[in-house]
């Protein structure tokens, strides 16, 4: 290098200089809080007033629940240990809490057998809410469960469940026979053989064989009651709901004219109505000294219910598939019913999930409306024999808040599912 450009450098550095730290304004809390909090002045404005209203309301909410009674016998007692202070009456929650879940007639004695019921339906749906995980054979579990919550929770002779899930099996079998040769033969006669086998066993007399202890339906109660209706008519509803979607869009007029008016009627009605039908007017159409149940009844009103909403959410899907989907499960040589199970619905059903949760989720807060119909429910048992004790007489926010806190939490679990099964199923991003 020549002297001259030598002295045109007046110096060169030779090392990195190390990584600083960025400077406080630009790191950690206070950058997240310029960034999303007082990015701008309107926000830092909305910033200010949500604070504020947040202030107000744990200002009245926090010495609620930190001067709160646990132990008291009644709201008097809860009052005078308050001695003027604020503070919420929790002692109705820790003295009523056993028929705020199971109701005030379900024996104490076998609590645990609706409980048991509840921790294995977690071990049955794990299976089909995370095929994934869990290995195929836990299928056989979900299979048999429904047959054993119901020996659990109603008690009797097992032999009467185990009757009953037989004629699904002989159903079962009769379909896969026959439905290579005709699908309507396969479906048809797989109910034709399940009615003509239960209708066969309903003359033995299964009393006393391996029974629990009965239980009837109008001593179910609590957030055990809304809980069977829920899973029971939410697990009932998507099946009969796919059949009224794909019903409505046949190309057999008859066919299709039931499905669309059975749909716009259920959805034309109330809820409050089809429930007043299953308790009081439906007695009429049965024959005399017909003994049926009311649950069961209320079941069926709510199921028809929900498949009508799960239908048009389901139609909904099947409108949004590309017909060239259609034209692809032809191409291939498959019938209809190949080409809906292995093709349309699963992409339907992937699209319709906010809907059907949405159905669903709403349909597990309608259960509460059994209480007008004097079944005790969680709401029953709070409007009726708790509020009109004269123990309890005046606790309001402590009942209604515990109820408020149990539907959140189903609620909010079967949401943030949807959402991760969304995620799961979103093969076309990524």
């Amino acid at each position: 290098m020549s002297d001259t450009h030598a002295q045109s450098v007046g110096w060169v550095r030779d090392s990195l200089i190390d990584q600083q730290p960025p400077p406080d304004a630009e790191r950690g809390i206070v950058r997240w809080m310029r960034a999303n909090l007082f990015s701008t002045i309107p926000n830092a404005l909305l910033t200010l007033v949500a604070l504020w209203c947040l202030y107000e309301l744990l200002s009245g909410v926090v010495p609620w629940f930190a001067n709160g009674i646990w132990n008291a016998p009644s709201l008097s007692a809860c009052r005078e240990m308050l001695q003027g202070a604020t503070g919420g009456c929790f002692a109705v929650l820790a003295e009523r809490w056993n028929q705020l879940l199971f109701g005030f007639q379900y024996p104490s004695e076998i609590y645990w057998r609706p409980a048991l019921a509840f921790a294995l339906l977690f071990v049955a749906i794990a299976p089909v809410l995370f095929r994934k995980t869990f290995p195929a054979q836990m299928l056989v579990f979900t299979a048999i469960y429904p047959f054993l919550a119901y020996w659990l929770i109603w008690g009797g002779s097992l032999l009467v469940p185990v009757t009953a899930a037989l004629g699904f099996v002989l159903g079962y079998l009769v379909y896969a026979r026959f439905v290579a040769q005709s699908f309507a033969l396969g479906f048809f006669g797989a109910i034709a053989a399940a009615l003509l086998f239960w209708w066969l066993t309903g003359f033995l007399d299964f009393d006393g064989i391996l029974a629990l202890q009965s239980v009837d339906s109008r001593n179910m109660g609590g957030f055990m009651l809304n809980l069977i209706l829920g899973t029971v008519c939410v697990a009932l509803s998507i099946p009969f709901g796919i059949a009224l979607a794909l019903g409505r869009q046949s190309r057999m007029p008859i066919i299709k004219w039931i499905c669309v008016a059975f749909i716009e009627f259920v959805r034309g009605v109330p809820l409050i109505t089809l429930l007043f039908v299953a308790n009081v007017v439906l007695a009429y159409f049965l024959p005399p000294g017909t003994n049926f149940d009311l649950i069961l009844r209320v079941i069926i009103m709510i199921t028809m219910f929900a498949s009508a909403y799960i239908a048009e959410v389901i139609r909904g899907g099947l409108a949004a598939l590309p017909r060239g989907q259609y034209e692809a499960a032809d191409s291939l040589g498959l019938d209809y019913a190949q080409a809906m199970r292995l093709i349309i619905l699963p992409q339907a059903l992937k699209i319709s999930i906010p809907g059907i949760v949405n159905v669903a989720v709403g349909l597990f807060k309608d259960t509460t409306l059994v209480s007008i119909i004097s079944m005790f429910d969680l709401v029953g048992m709070i409007r009726g024999p708790i509020l009109a004790s004269t123990e309890w007489n005046g606790v309001y926010w402590e009942l209604l808040g515990f109820a408020a806190l149990l539907f959140f939490v189903t609620c909010y679990g079967i949401s943030q599912y949807s959402q991760w099964l969304e995620r799961q199923l979103a093969t076309d991003r990524r």
